[in-house]
């Protein structure tokens, strides 16, 4: 928040805690500077004019020039009660500010609902419009994932800036993303690959389905055991909770989202879909590669150069550290932990 005028400072902060936001506060352009090298934000709030005695001074323009240089993923509304149409609309067509309000007609909950759209909307704007100008970083982002590991995650968001959020955090903790934007292209792909981690949208540009419900919720119902992470700009607590009870491994709102417990969630994802195998040894892993592959306990022996008892006692440690009971529900596993492609084998 940058506000020169104490009332303001605490109407807006007020406001800004409300929304879930700690919230920085400069009341110049030097100060807000400052802030804006020390730590990246989500929101910005500036004041046109930050010389109380200076009706005409407009550094508040100057602050977005700032934003646009320091921190260009913040989303930033200038507030004034002293702007032309000239000037709001320069704020908005050369200085990068996402609205311009007018102090004389401040209303609360109005404000409210702009931080909420804002937040919604914030962490990849800026992105999105590089992206259009330069791929390379789109591109580094995939080849960095590629080199780190071959995990798989599927992106399931219809807006293009979240995607190469997702796209850039996934690379980061050593996913290649698979990116979509509906809901009939995420289920093409989910018939066509396999996916070590699905990042959904709850609400997708055809945000309901004609029985009236967000189409995210018909994705969680048909990935299986794959860990999903749902991404959400507008839920209603019975929806969030909705999201969990059909599996979801954790719910995060847009308004609220941080890169850092994006890729925490992930990093747990990861670990939970792998703790199932990693219980086994080497050889039982083995055994259960051939087993999903459609071998029989006789092919296995011969594969593994062992005794067809010997076959056996590891499938039955195998069924016991997996918790299943058949060889269907073993092979099952081994294709949701990546042990072998899905579709890959067969008798």
């Amino acid at each position: 928040m940058v506000e020169d005028d104490r009332s303001w400072q605490q109407i807006l902060r007020e406001i800004l805690l409300d929304c879930g936001l700690e919230v920085d506060v400069a009341d110049s352009l030097e100060s807000a500077e400052e802030q804006l090298r020390a730590a990246p934000h989500r929101l910005a709030v500036v004041d046109l004019s930050l010389k109380s005695r200076d009706h005409t001074d407009q550094d508040g323009l100057r602050v977005l020039d700032a934003i646009r240089q320091h921190d260009p993923t913040c989303a930033a509304v200038l507030l004034t009660g002293y702007a032309t149409v000239d000037v709001a609309v320069r704020s908005l067509t050369e200085h990068g500010a996402l609205t311009c309000l007018q102090k004389s007609t401040f209303r609360r909950a109005a404000f409210r609902e702009l931080v909420r759209q804002a937040l919604a909307r914030a962490p990849t704007r800026a992105m999105a419009e590089s992206a259009e100008t330069s791929p390379a970083p789109h591109a580094a982002a995939f080849s960095r994932g590629e080199e780190s590991g071959d995990r798989v995650a599927l992106v399931v968001e219809d807006d293009a800036s979240w995607r190469l959020l997702f796209a850039e955090l996934l690379a980061e903790a050593g996913y290649r993303a698979e990116l979509c934007s509906s809901f009939g292209e995420a289920i093409g792909r989910l018939r066509r690959g396999r996916y070590d981690l699905a990042v959904i949208d709850l609400a997708l540009s055809v945000s309901r389905s004609a029985g009236g419900e967000h189409e995210g919720h018909r994705l969680l119902e048909r990935i299986g055991r794959m860990p999903a992470i749902v991404v959400t700009g507008a839920a209603s607590p019975s929806e969030i909770e909705r999201t969990y009870a059909e599996g979801a491994f954790v719910c995060l709102e847009k308004q609220a989202f941080d890169r850092r417990v994006f890729l925490r969630a992930v990093q747990e994802a990861q670990a939970q879909s792998c703790s199932e195998l990693d219980c086994l040894t080497g050889r039982e892993r083995e055994v259960l590669a051939l087993l999903a592959q459609g071998a029989t306990n006789q092919d296995i022996a011969a594969a593994l150069f062992i005794t067809h008892n010997t076959v056996k006692r590891h499938l039955k440690a195998i069924f016991e550290k997996l918790g299943v009971h058949t060889r269907a529900a073993a092979a099952a596993k081994a294709v949701d932990g990546g042990l072998v492609a899905r579709g890959g084998g067969g008798r």
